[in-house]
């Protein structure tokens, strides 16, 4: 049974809709190898999305828009596929997978991953702060905490609702006794 927080919504594969999907087996090669593909990766999204803003020279500020669109789509493609490397569980059958689909008023970049009992019911209470306090509250106390010790969890999901108004969801879906499949959305509105 699937536990659900925030609006998720359904991605869509029509003539409407632009789709883009990405898989990833984080066992295939070396963590550290795999933060530069995130790089990579997120840039690579970020690139492609800009096709669907062409740019006006007779209006300059398309630039500034596929600018500000390119940059929010890789930002948060990176934070996602950070968060799915740093969580994932090696030892579940499923990969990791990152979807970016394009509607004509939003932009869903959706990101699964398999994870321990353990790890889900921490994102999980991660998850239920977030949604219960105030994000820019909450921001500020994340960065605190950070400058004293190491853990700078959450400050990713609070910095694509700050700085780029997204609005998040998430789905916890049972795989097996102890695991589950994380699956976060974040959706950028046009």
């Amino acid at each position: 049974m699937a536990e659900q927080y925030g609006e998720f919504r359904e991605l869509r594969y029509d003539s409407d809709t632009e789709s883009l999907n990405l898989s990833f087996w984080p066992g295939s090669i070396p963590l550290q190898q795999r933060w530069r593909n995130n790089g990579l990766s997120a840039d690579f999204l970020g690139d492609y999305v800009t096709t669907f803003f062409p740019l006006d020279e007779n209006a300059p500020a398309t630039r500034a828009r596929q600018n500000e669109v390119k940059g929010a789509v890789a930002f948060i493609a990176n934070e996602l596929l950070e968060n799915a490397m740093k969580f994932h569980d090696g030892a579940l059958p499923e990969p990791i997978t990152v979807h970016m689909n394009l509607q004509r008023d939003r932009i869903l970049l959706q990101q699964s991953n398999g994870v321990s009992g353990k790890a889900a019911e921490r994102f999980r209470d991660f998850v239920k702060t977030l949604r219960e306090n105030d994000p820019d509250e909450l921001f500020i106390r994340q960065m605190e905490e950070s400058a004293l010790s190491e853990d700078s969890a959450g400050v990713g999901y609070l910095t694509m609702i700050n700085d780029y108004q997204a609005e998040l969801a998430w789905r916890f879906d049972a795989l097996a006794e102890a695991a589950y499949r994380v699956t976060t959305q974040v959706t950028i509105r046009l």
